[in-house]
């Protein structure tokens, strides 16, 4: 397992955590995904055998946050 931890801009509020949060959980490999509003970012846990770092920005990316 790796991990990483993306700033995120855009993400103001629950629905905005929950959103990018589930967003990266729908991803194979993504073990964990967990965001902190005040600090704008999201810690991740994942396989980087199955899912890379480009692939979970392009996801945060999709769900209409700014990685970066």
């Amino acid at each position: 397992m790796a991990s990483t931890v993306l700033h995120v801009e855009g993400m103001t509020c629950n629905h905005c955590k929950m959103s990018v949060e589930q967003a990266l959980k729908t991803l194979d490999g993504v073990k964990e995904a967990q965001v902190d509003l005040a600090a704008k970012t999201v810690a991740i846990e994942f396989d980087p055998g199955t899912v890379n770092e480009e692939g979970l920005k392009k996801t945060i990316s999709a769900t209409g946050y700014e990685v970066q």
